[in-house]
């Protein structure tokens, strides 16, 4: 199986002592590519440096996830803009809204996101989202968008069949994670009926650990444990899950 791991953190603190052996297990279980998302500026040495080490497995994305547009996020966007000045990224993510912490910037959380939307429609770069407690906010600011041909995933979704068939009008992506692993998760259910086109897997790593590993730090050889659940439910083999989720995740990131 060739899989993609199509939203990773390998470059966290987490990784710092084992990433080879990391990459190692990932490749072993038929993982060759591994896309890493931005957070903030904090991050960007780490993950252009694990980009450098795994060239042409580890392919970095840019821009300013919600939960850190704080008092400077101006001037995180800037670094974001300056950054996709010099050179390409394979898609503007994280970025969206989360609701889930704390509001005292909501309104600096929607400038940006529709900001770095704009930045990608003129790129012609997809997006990866990030939402939590503000599915149907997200949903809205993103339409317009989408109506004059921006694409991207909806990272570790988690939302109801509603949201999900309103994502794929838009003709965006489902990012499923180990949560289609937890019992309680209801994602089985909200999926049943979403087409496999529309699919693309992640870890999410070192978050989201799947079932059996749940409460351990994930990684991206973990994928297998997504793979093998989504393929029940959608029942179909996990070698023609795997063939079409990979797909569409390179037909997204070119």
């Amino acid at each position: 199986m060739n899989l993609i791991d199509t939203h990773c953190h390998l470059y966290s603190e987490e990784f710092e002592g084992d990433i080879d052996a990391v990459i190692g297990r990932a490749k072993a279980e038929g993982v060759t590519k591994f896309y890493l998302p931005a957070i903030d500026s904090s991050c960007l040495e780490a993950m252009l440096l694990l980009e450098q080490k795994f060239p042409n497995e580890c392919i970095a994305m840019m821009g300013l996830h919600p939960c850190y547009v704080k008092e400077n996020y101006k001037e995180e966007l800037a670094i974001v803009e300056t950054q996709l000045a010099a050179r390409n990224f394979a898609a503007i993510g994280e970025i969206g809204l989360d609701f889930y912490w704390d509001k005292t910037f909501t309104t600096q959380q929607y400038e940006a996101f529709e900001q770095q939307m704009q930045w990608a429609l003129h790129k012609q770069l997809p997006i990866v989202i990030h939402t939590r407690n503000a599915m149907q906010e997200t949903l809205e600011r993103v339409k317009p968008f989408a109506a004059k041909g921006l694409k991207g995933i909806f990272h570790c979704f988690s939302g109801s069949y509603e949201s999900a068939k309103q994502i794929v009008d838009m003709d965006f992506l489902l990012g499923i994670g180990g949560v289609i692993t937890y019992k309680n998760a209801g994602l089985p259910e909200a999926l049943k009926n979403i087409p496999v086109d529309y699919l693309v897997l992640e870890t999410d790593a070192p978050y989201l650990t799947p079932v059996p590993f749940r409460g351990k730090r994930n990684e991206s050889s973990y994928l297998k444990y997504i793979i093998e659940k989504l393929a029940e439910v959608k029942e179909i083999s996990m070698e023609a899950l795997a063939a079409i989720t990979t797909s569409n995740a390179e037909k997204l990131f070119k």
